[in-house]
């Protein structure tokens, strides 16, 4: 694994873990496939059956655990198991949510909660069509479930329960209106609140500090020759294409591009050069000790407030998860309050 991709499965890992914590879904039926592939791994990968936690006299084992870490970070049996420094976590992640899923399961039975015939009988079939072959379904019942279709149907009974409960508990109740997301942008202006935002564009002669003055001087050279090209320029991307060729700063690789940003998050000396210029107008050089830089400016976004027609699907999708993860939080506490769940 190199090094870029090692960051982002270890970035994934973590905010997979992260949700897992808060959110819930209706459990997974795995395929044979994606357990079998964990026979004979290491660690919080290996499957034997063993029981890892019991809830109200239930057991659950560790194949159940396993199948759960996997929907958190399904990236695991292509990685050879779970990054070291993020597999524990993804276990108490994992653990967390069978004790929870087994809790709301439980709480529906006894509230008598009901599936339809017909739509079990749906979501048997549906799930049967999953498989390529009949011979890949036997071997999925005798992997998953002892080779009885009587516990595969219960168990996706099982599921269809627990999907009833957390939408009557949950979805249903965290839906939040188009009222509500409009009351909460005008009482919380704050977020929506911005200062002037600049986005421009650089090309930098960066020479070592230590150079010696011939190297100085073919900077300053070098600097000139591209500004020289720079002034005549009309467009963003004839200005980037000189960056790409000129400039030995990180943003070169993005036509020098810097997005929006924030006039209060620039440095007075780069808010200097940039307050006289218009939208398209290029600086002349400009010296930063031994550094030179040329700038120009791609936009300018008077400070204000998004409109709320700007942020009205993505402040409504947030309302109801925040509102999704509370009410979840408090129907975990509430179930664990009156249950007995021992970890094994």
């Amino acid at each position: 694994m190199n090094l870029k991709t090692g960051i982002i499965v270890a970035l994934v890992a973590a905010a997979s873990v992260a949700q897992a914590q808060v959110a819930s879904h209706a459990p997974a039926l795995a395929k044979p496939a994606e357990i079998a592939n964990t026979q004979g791994a290491s660690g919080s990968m290996q499957v034997t059956g063993k029981a890892v936690v019991r809830v109200n006299g239930v057991e659950l084992t560790d194949r159940d655990l396993v199948r759960e870490m996997l929907q958190i970070f399904p990236y695991a049996s292509t990685h050879n198991g779970f990054p070291k420094s993020q597999e524990e976590s993804i276990r108490k992640g994992a653990l967390s949510m069978i004790e929870f899923e087994e809790l709301v399961y439980q709480d529906a039975e006894q509230r008598k909660v009901t599936v339809p015939p017909e739509k079990l009988n749906k979501a048997v079939a549906a799930y049967r069509k999953r498989f390529g072959s009949d011979e890949e379904f036997q071997q999925y019942l005798k992997a998953e479930m002892n080779g009885s279709k009587e516990k595969f149907r219960k168990t996706v009974r099982r599921s269809l329960l627990i999907e009833a409960a957390l939408k009557s508990e949950l979805d249903i109740r965290s839906h939040v209106t188009a009222a509500q997301v409009k009351e909460f942008y005008l009482k919380n202006p704050k977020p929506f609140t911005h200062p002037e935002q600049l986005q421009f564009q650089t090309i930098s002669i960066m020479p070592p500090d230590n150079a010696a003055a011939t190297v100085k001087e073919q900077a300053h050279k070098r600097a000139n020759e591209a500004w020289e090209q720079a002034k005549t320029t009309h467009t963003y991307e004839e200005f980037g294409l000189l960056a790409e060729k000129y400039s030995q700063d990180d943003f070169r690789v993005d036509m020098g591009n810097h997005k929006l940003t924030p006039s209060t998050a620039l440095p007075k000396e780069v808010l200097q050069i940039l307050d006289p210029l218009k939208p398209g107008q290029v600086s002349s050089i400009c010296q930063f000790g031994p550094y030179y830089a040329i700038f120009r400016l791609e936009a300018r976004v008077a400070a204000g407030k998004t409109p709320f027609a700007e942020v009205q699907a993505k402040l409504q999708q947030d309302l109801q998860k925040e509102r999704y993860n509370s009410l979840r939080r408090e129907l975990d506490k509430r179930l664990r309050a009156k249950a007995k769940v021992e970890e094994l």
